[in-house]
């Protein structure tokens, strides 16, 4: 994995610019020993750490403003941050950069019900959401297993979705407005409370754009009612490739559940060690639909998913019966991460999507790659809209055992695009997937999106190294100019 070379001039004059950023913000805003840095060196993708030239924590958008308009005007690098959950390296920092940290932002600003809609600062989480609105009998759908730590500004740089993105959408489907700060330090205003805005969708391009466009500082995010009955079923397979058929014939029978799961069966042993669900330990996959609606709806499409699960060859199927019951089913499907982190020393969770004909496909070419590399997988995954969270378990602390988990994880991703799909479906790019972004993208593809990025940061100061395996000049973009060659970066720092 390599990095731009970091500007050693730049480095060398930490202290005059620490100096700088505490007139821009109060001094205890800035973190600059080492020691204190250490809490941001890394993200959620925790194999590579780097210690930031500074760390920034702003108060008010005005300070991120002037910030922003500093660093451009000094040629400083930003490495914006959320609450560092990303699971892309979409936040790890650069050693010639400014890590700038939104958990000060974590203020909801309003909750306004006859617009179905909250204004909340970007670092407060995405179940704070919910429990800002439960008791009017409203939720915010999108919910990545995460959701207790990750924050929604951070949600809206990924583009992040959950168990219940096949009927209720990705962040860009529940996003109203948004508030952003150039690298010029203006800040602007996209959307609103309004349904749709009648310009440029230019918040859709923020969404999804990692932090290299802008700092977002405030959202508008939709809020739904709760639906009057939610149901789950709970179904075991012997074998993966049924259980991936399964899913296909669900969505051919013209049902659109509220969220549709799989697990395979080392991550069904993990979740049900870790959460006592009542999941069936001897299947070899495992399904969890939820059915929601009207009640006399819900019960006739329960019938019908399960007559859909038997006729596919399930060998068991559990249905809830109480809003208890039905919380039990999925708790082991949320702490799957945690639940897989206690039987490895490490993993990596990977983030592919393809289409859903071809689960069992990709199920077969999972246990054929973890044979290949010697090392386990435990498939969890979103299979209504074919998006896999494979979990490659390893220990880093083996030699080789990181590169030979790096180097499965490409095979996955690789195979993802081969069979329709694409690279990620929720994580973003960062880092992890950059360098394979030419697999799915032309070269003058990778020029269109950088031209993109020219429009919003010209001198490339705004999260460099990620997303693009080469980054080319805005001048050259604009000849359409073809750079040769490979950029000397040096290897990102590692355990």
């Amino acid at each position: 994995m390599l990095m731009p070379v970091p500007d050693q001039s730049v480095i060398d004059k930490r202290d005059s610019i620490c100096a700088k950023l505490k007139t821009l913000v109060p001094a205890d805003c800035v973190v600059h020993s080492p020691e204190s840095m250490r809490a941001f060196d890394a993200d959620a993708l925790s194999a590579y750490r780097q210690l930031p030239l500074a760390v920034v924590l702003p108060e008010t958008v005005e300070q991120i403003a002037e910030l922003m308009k500093w660093c451009k005007a000094a040629g400083i690098k930003v490495v914006p941050r959320g609450a560092g959950t990303s699971l892309s390296g979409g936040a790890l920092p650069l050693a010639d950069a400014v890590l700038l940290g939104l958990g000060k932002f974590n203020r909801i600003l309003e909750v306004d019900y006859d617009n179905r809609c909250v204004v909340a600062q970007p670092g407060v989480t995405n179940l704070a959401i919910t429990h800002a609105v439960q008791a009017a009998g409203f939720y915010y759908a999108p919910d990545p297993s995460s959701q207790i730590a990750c924050s929604v500004g951070g949600n809206v740089a990924e583009n992040s979705g959950g168990v219940h993105c096949l009927k209720y959408g990705l962040t860009t489907n529940n996003l109203l407005g948004i508030e952003m700060v150039t690298m010029d330090g203006e800040i602007l205003r996209l959307g609103g409370k309004h349904l749709d805005a009648g310009d440029y969708d230019l918040m859709g391009v923020m969404t999804g754009s990692e932090g290299l466009l802008g700092v977002v500082s405030e959202v508008t995010l939709r809020i739904l009612q709760k639906p009057a009955t939610q149901r789950a079923l709970l179904v075991g397979f012997d074998d993966t490739g049924s259980a991936g058929k399964a899913v296909g014939d669900v969505i051919a029978a013209g049902i659109i559940p509220a969220g549709m799961e799989m697990m395979d069966g080392l991550a069904i042993n993990a979740a049900e060690d870790f959460a006592n669900a009542g999941y069936p330990r001897s299947a070899a996959a495992l399904i969890i639909v939820e059915l929601d609606g009207p009640e006399v709806e819900v019960n006739v499409l329960i019938e019908r998913v399960e007559a859909i699960m038997l006729a596919a060859g399930a060998s068991s199927v559990k249905i809830s019966n109480s809003e208890e019951e039905r919380n039990l089913f999925w708790a082991g499907r949320k702490s799957a991460f945690p639940a897989v982190g206690r039987i490895s020393p490490d993993y990596l969770c990977m983030d592919g999507t393809i289409p859903r004909r071809r689960l069992p496909d990709m199920m077969v070419r999972m246990s054929s790659l973890s044979q290949k590399y010697g090392l386990r997988v435990a498939n969890v995954f979103h299979a209504g809209d074919g998006n896999l969270h494979p979990l490659i378990l390893f220990d880093a602390n083996q030699p080789g055992e990181l590169k030979r988990a790096e180097d499965f994880g490409a095979d996955i991703l690789r195979s993802c695009v081969e069979m329709g799909g694409v690279l990620t479906g929720e994580h973003g790019v960062g880092v992890e997937k950059r360098d394979l972004m030419d697999i799915q993208f032309t070269e003058e593809d990778l020029k269109q999106q950088q031209r993109l990025k020219c429009a919003f940061d010209s001198d490339h100061l705004l999260n460099p190294g990620k997303v693009f395996p080469q980054l080319h000049r805005c001048a050259e973009l604009g000849r359409l100019h073809v750079h040769k060659g490979k950029m000397p970066y040096p290897d990102i720092p590692r355990f």
